[in-house]
């Protein structure tokens, strides 16, 4: 009982507990969205290209590359170690876009995890090490119903109960969580990545010792597990 009661306030961005995977300041939990597959997705916008008359001096401009379906990876060095997530373009293109402009910005520099709850996530990217919410983040669509399961050493976006108010705050699944997948009655929470490398430094702060810490009354580290940076492992 109380690990559902957990999920149904997993992750959001405000003082009071939210859905995990995200916090305003909470981890992932289980919002409404449409069946499974179903997840909304953004066609790639294409710009019309100028055309000059015949006998002009104008040509048309080259059509813009559609971007890269190929997996990327990103170091997480933290306080306690580092891991690799391999992000997945291909199946969670706008989650993905949205986490790496994050990553190439330095945004998550001096953030921290701020929840851990043992066999279940470990999340953070929103708060610096004074419990402050970092920045204006912008909102992705959600991308739950990509095909990707929150299975053990998956990486998610947390959201509030809003089903399209995921930012900056993500969680790493320490467990096979299904709870969290979409289903034909709610949306789940977008898997838009997994752990390649270092899922033992996931699991140590996995781990670590919580409780009242800042705004959160409880699973927040007592001793602060900070995201020293996250940087891509090949810059393009």
């Amino acid at each position: 009982m109380k690990q559902l009661l957990l999920i149904l306030s997993l992750l959001a961005v405000s003082v009071c507990r939210t859905a995990p995977a995200a916090d305003e300041q909470t981890p992932p939990a289980a919002a409404v969205a449409p069946a499974a597959g179903a997840a909304p997705a953004a066609a790639a916008p294409t710009a019309p290209a100028p055309t000059g008359s015949a006998g002009s001096d104008k040509t048309e401009a080259p059509a813009p590359k559609p971007p890269s379906t190929e997996p990327v990876q990103v170091r997480v060095v933290t306080s306690l170690g580092s891991f690799v997530i391999e992000v997945l373009p291909e199946r969670a293109p706008l989650t993905a876009a949205h986490f790496l402009k994050y990553v190439d910005q330095g945004y998550y520099s001096g953030t921290i995890f701020h929840r851990v709850i043992p066999n279940f996530v470990i999340q953070g990217g929103g708060f610096d090490t004074t419990f402050k919410i970092k920045g204006t983040p912008t909102k992705v669509v959600n991308e739950s119903g990509n095909g990707l399961t929150n299975q053990r050493g998956t990486v998610g976006l947390a959201r509030p109960t809003e089903p399209h108010a995921g930012d900056v705050q993500f969680y790493v699944n320490l467990f096979d969580n299904a709870a969290l997948d979409p289903n034909p009655n709610r949306w789940g929470y977008a898997v838009f990545g997994k752990i390649v490398q270092g899922m033992d430094v996931v699991d140590r702060i996995g781990n670590v010792a919580t409780g009242v810490k800042g705004p959160f009354k409880e699973d927040s580290p007592l001793v602060p597990v900070v995201i020293e940076k996250i940087e891509r492992v090949n810059p393009p």
